[in-house]
């Protein structure tokens, strides 16, 4: 097996609990290929807000190796919501 330095580890989770995230919500609130497109760079966009705040305000809360897993989760939901409300609604289709 390759040893994994810490930093790449974390990256790696990161991106993979992101992505659950945007799949998880796709999965929820359905859409088209554009909005599970959407709902991705969402949650990696937001994941990443949450975890450089976590890391700037010293967040010790569940945190998982490098990972500030509570601040980076809120981070990723939140950008996840607020990029649903921006969309707005799909037309339907005939």
């Amino acid at each position: 097996m390759i040893p994994i330095p810490g930093a790449a580890s974390g990256l790696v989770l990161g991106f993979l609990l992101a992505s659950a995230y945007g799949a998880i919500f796709h999965l929820v609130y359905g859409g088209s290929l554009r909005r599970i497109v959407l709902y991705l760079a969402a949650a990696w966009v937001g994941f990443l807000l949450g975890q450089l705040a976590g890391d700037f305000l010293n967040l010790e809360w569940f945190k998982v190796g490098k990972i500030h897993l509570l601040s980076a989760s809120v981070g990723a939901w939140a950008l996840l919501l607020a990029a649903r409300w921006l969309a707005g609604q799909e037309p339907e289709r005939e």
